[in-house]
C-alpha cells in the first residue's frame, strides 16, 4: 500500500483517465433500459472559466466568444434531446447541479438559457439545484437569475483571502473582488454558500492559513472545502523542489480542528458544513442511484456504465474536444466509458462510502452484493485497521479521524488493478 499521504482526490470510481473508446458505441437508449430512474442527479457542464488557475487540472478553456457559448448551448439542447428519448419520458432527477469550468462565465442571459434546458428535465427546480462560481463573475444579473431559478447552494472557489498566496497559486485576484462577489451571494439570498480553501500554498505559514479561515468564516458559510494543493501534470504550477506531505497534513489538521471548534461538523476530509435542521437534503444515493450528464466534460453513470466524453487538460486538445461537440449532430450513444463488471461495483460502492465521516452501511452493502465487504476487501480493511485508519462495528465501517486525514491514500489504495493499469497507460493530453 502507498504510504505518500496525498496520492490522489478520489470523488468518483473509477477514475476519468481509466475510460477508453466504446467498441461498439452504446446506444443510449440500451445503456439506460435496464436502470432505478426515479432518483436522478443531473450535472450539466460549462467547460468555459475566465482564467486557468496554476493548480488547476479541469477541462476547460478561457477566453471562449459569445458565438462559442451560444453553440454550446444549443448542443448541450441537442444532448438533452438525445437522452430525454433515450429515457423514452421517464426518469425523476432528485437534485441538480452547473459545474465546470465556471458554470457563471455565462452571461445571465445564458444562464436562462441553461436553466431552461434543464428544466426539460421532471423535477428540475423542485429540489436541490447547486452551481459553482468565482469571485469575477459571480455578479448580480447573473446571481438574480440563479436564485430565481431556484438555486440552493452557491459554490466560490476563493482559495486563499491574502493576495500574494493567490498570486503564487497562479490565481490572480484581489480580496477586495472576493469579498464584494461574497456581498452580492449573501444579498441575493442562496440557502447554502460554500467557500472553497486551499492549503499547501507555497509560502503559506500556519499564520496565513489561520487567516484565511478566519476570513472565510466571517461570511458564517453554511458549507467550507479544505482542498490540499495539489501539483498536477500539465498545470501551470511547477513541481516543487521539497517533500511536503507532513507540511500539508499539518494543515489540514490545523483546518479541521479549527472548523470543529467553530462548530462546524466534519462530512469528509474536504468538506465541513454547519449543523442546521433547516439543510435541503436530496434522496439521490451516489453509491446506486444514476447521473445524468450533460456537457462535453460531464461524465454519466449507470450501474453498469460510466460514460463521458474525452478528456484533456492542454488548451489545444481542449479546444479540439469543445469544437467537436458544438458541431455533433448524433447525441444516442455512448462513445468513451469504462464497463463496472461486479468487482467493480462493490468497490466503487465502498470507496464512495468509506471517503465520506458516515461511512460504510454494511447492511445496505449486504443487501446489495449479498456479501460483507471484510469478505470482499479483507486484506485492505485489514491494513487500513491495522494503521488505526477505520474502525468498524456489526453494522458500520468509518473512517477515524487520522483515516479521514489520509483519505487520498485510502481511495488510491482500493484502486482494482485493471483500473490502475488503465490509469497507467492513459497518455495526458
Amino acid at each position: 500500500m502507498t504510504t505518500e499521504t496525498y496520492e490522489a482526490y478520489v470523488y468518483a470510481y473509477p477514475h476519468k483517465t481509466a475510460y477508453r473508446e466504446l467498441e461498439p458505441p452504446r446506444p443510449l437508449r440500451e445503456v439506460w433500459a435496464d436502470e432505478d430512474l426515479d432518483a436522478l442527479f443531473l450535472y450539466m457542464h460549462i467547460p468555459f472559466c475566465e482564467m486557468r488557475c496554476g493548480f488547476c487540472n479541469l477541462f476547460t478553456r478561457t477566453g471562449a466568444p459569445e458565438e462559442l457559448t451560444g453553440a454550446y448551448l444549443a448542443a448541450l439542447d441537442r444532448q438533452a434531446t438525445a437522452l430525454l428519448d433515450a429515457l423514452e419520458g421517464g426518469g425523476t432527477f432528485a437534485t441538480a447541479a452547473f459545474g465546470g469550468g465556471t458554470p457563471t462565465y455565462l452571461t445571465a442571459s445564458e444562464l436562462e438559457r441553461l436553466c431552461d434546458i434543464a428544466a426539460r428535465f421532471s423535477g428540475f427546480g423542485t429540489g436541490p439545484l447547486g452551481v459553482e462560481t468565482s469571485p469575477k463573475t459571480a455578479t448580480a444579473d447573473r446571481l438574480t437569475v440563479l436564485a430565481e431559478r431556484g438555486t440552493t447552494r452557491v459554490s466560490i472557489g476563493v482559495q486563499t483571502f491574502i493576495d500574494e498566496e493567490a498570486r503564487a497559486a497562479v490565481r490572480p485576484q484581489k480580496r477586495a473582488e472576493v469579498e464584494a462577489a461574497l456581498d452580492r451571494i449573501r444579498a441575493a439570498g442562496f440557502p447554502t454558500l460554500n467557500i472553497d480553501l486551499i492549503y499547501g500554498i507555497e509560502g503559506q505559514t500556519p499564520a496565513s492559513w489561520l487567516y484565511s479561515l478566519n476570513a472565510a468564516l466571517a461570511w458564517r458559510p453554511e458549507e467550507i472545502y479544505l482542498y490540499p494543493l495539489y501539483v498536477r501534470p500539465n498545470t501551470g504550477l511547477a513541481l516543487l523542489d521539497r517533500e511536503w506531505d507532513d507540511w500539508r497534513l499539518t494543515l489540514y489538521r490545523m483546518g479541521r480542528d479549527h472548523l470543529l471548534a467553530e462548530g462546524y461538523e466534519q462530512v469528509s476530509m474536504r468538506m465541513f458544513r454547519l449543523p442546521s435542521p433547516d439543510a435541503r437534503g436530496t434522496e439521490y444515493c451516489c453509491q446506486t442511484d444514476g447521473m445524468v450528464g450533460l456537457g462535453c466534460g460531464a461524465r454519466s453513470y449507470t450501474a453498469s456504465l460510466h460514460y463521458s466524453f474525452e478528456y484533456a487538460v492542454k488548451a489545444r486538445p481542449v479546444r479540439a474536444i469543445i469544437d467537436d461537440y458544438v458541431r455533433e449532430s448524433d447525441f444516442g450513444s455512448a462513445r468513451v466509458g469504462f464497463t463496472l463488471d461486479a468487482d467493480e461495483r462493490r468497490r466503487r460502492h465502498l470507496v464512495q462510502s468509506l471517503l465520506q465521516a458516515a461511512g460504510l452501511d454494511r447492511n445496505s452493502y449486504r443487501a446489495r452484493f449479498a456479501s460483507d465487504p471484510f469478505d470482499d476487501f479483507e486484506a485492505d480493511l485489514t491494513s487500513f485497521a491495522k494503521r488505526e485508519w477505520i474502525e468498524s462495528t456489526p453494522d458500520t465501517i468509518t473512517l477515524t479521524p487520522e483515516g479521514l486525514a489520509h483519505s487520498d491514500a485510502i481511495g488510491p489504495a482500493l484502486f482494482s488493478p485493471g483500473v490502475r493499469k488503465r490509469m497507467a497507460s492513459y497518455e495526458a493530453r
